[in-house]
């Protein structure tokens, strides 16, 4: 089935009903028809019928054997992390979400792990970082905020050689544009509040497998099942219901946000365009070998911070928040807000100043974002 196809019917069952619409089914626990007995739904925190076909819908849709629905991206990205034994090595791109930074850093290193940032984009330094104790890479292509693209295959094929394994964050570009698991990555995972939902409603996560009886399939099986980090039925209805228009949305996105990408590069006031869309973007042949489209966040760097801050004030139709992959397009200040407690040294390398802002294109009138854009800019 295509995708197209598939976000719309997903793996929907119908009940005695016939109802089109998927039902949300809230309760805690079911009965048992009888002793040793069971209608395949024991207690909510292990399974859930709604969330049952959400997670079959994701596996689908990531071309995996396994995905579950959890409380939010960050709970997945620790589900992952969770894979690790004290004294084991993970290496991540130098260029990714803070929030995954703070919980290496601040929490798993307390637990034994020891890690590594490298630029994931250069096969070569990445390899040079690989220890004999390196059991995972972590990666995000494209990165936050400086959209860089890493080679999903070649890195796969790296981190078995080494016997690890690669996860990747497919937030920015959702399933809809990019599969790394049919590449050769081992673990995916997704902030779903963002083009999952796609409305700026859930908080979310999802992290989805390619072999769900490896062993890291079966230990994850057995952590979301002890840990109980799982989405609720609501949750999981809303996000079912948000990924019937995933590539409508999407692809819409897209489009804009190659417009606005081709604008910003004519602007006096703006120094740097940083959108793999654009031919002139490192990494735009690779993400066209890699992935279906582009997605559509957009970083790019104006002339003073005086500017940058000004533009986030002067803005009407585009909002100043954080969060991004939202019917609605959002500005951001990555270092006051996703970056705040990045280190300074991973600032310096990755060229994430206080010049840089980060738009998420919505699916308003291209040109009113255009014009939005260009009075805040502007003055």
């Amino acid at each position: 089935m295509k995708d197209f196809s598939l976000e719309v019917h997903g793996c929907h069952q119908y009940d005695a009903t016939g109802a089109i619409s998927d039902p949300i089914y809230l309760s805690a626990t079911y009965r048992h028809p009888g002793f040793k007995q069971s209608t395949g739904y024991d207690y909510g925190r292990v399974d859930n019928p709604t969330r049952h076909e959400l997670e079959l819908t994701l596996a689908r849709l990531e071309r995996g054997e396994r995905a579950w629905a959890l409380s939010s991206g960050m709970a997945a990205i620790n589900m992952a992390l969770h894979l690790l034994q004290p004294g084991d090595h993970i290496l991540l791109s130098e260029d990714l979400y803070g929030g995954t930074v703070r919980l290496v850093n601040d929490i798993y290193s307390a637990y034994g792990l020891t890690y590594d940032y490298v630029d994931t984009s250069d096969l070569a330094a990445t390899e040079a970082k690989i220890t004999d104790k390196t059991r995972l890479l972590f990666i995000e292509t494209p990165s936050n905020p400086m959209m860089r693209i890493s080679d999903i295959a070649a890195l796969a094929k790296l981190a078995h050689a080494h016997h690890a394994l690669l996860a990747v964050d497919n937030t920015f570009l959702s399933p809809h544009f990019q599969k790394p698991l049919t590449l050769g990555a081992d673990i995916v995972v997704h902030s779903a509040t963002k083009y999952l939902c796609g409305h700026n409603d859930i908080i979310a996560g999802v992290i989805a497998i390619a072999d769900r009886n490896a062993d890291y399939g079966q230990k994850l099986e057995l952590l979301i099942k002890s840990e109980g980090p799982n989405l609720s039925p609501m949750d999981s209805w809303l996000l079912l219901r948000s990924i019937k228009t995933l590539g409508l949305r999407v692809e819409r996105q897209e489009q804009n946000a190659q417009k606005i990408a081709e604008w910003l590069t004519t602007q006096e006031n703006v120094t740097d365009v940083y959108y793999v869309g654009l031919p002139s973007h490192p990494g735009h042949e690779l993400q066209q070998r890699q992935a279906t489209g582009n997605g559509s966040m957009i970083s790019f760097k104006v002339k003073t911070p005086e500017l940058a801050k000004a533009m986030l004030e002067r803005i009407r139709l585009i909002a100043f928040a954080e969060s991004l992959g939202g019917v609605e397009s959002l500005l951001t200040y990555p270092l006051a807000q996703t970056h705040a407690e990045m280190p300074q040294e991973l600032l310096a390398r990755t060229g994430l100043d206080d010049r840089l802002l980060r738009l998420s294109v919505g699916i308003e009138d291209a040109e009113d974002l255009i014009a939005d854009l260009s009075q805040a800019l502007n003055g």
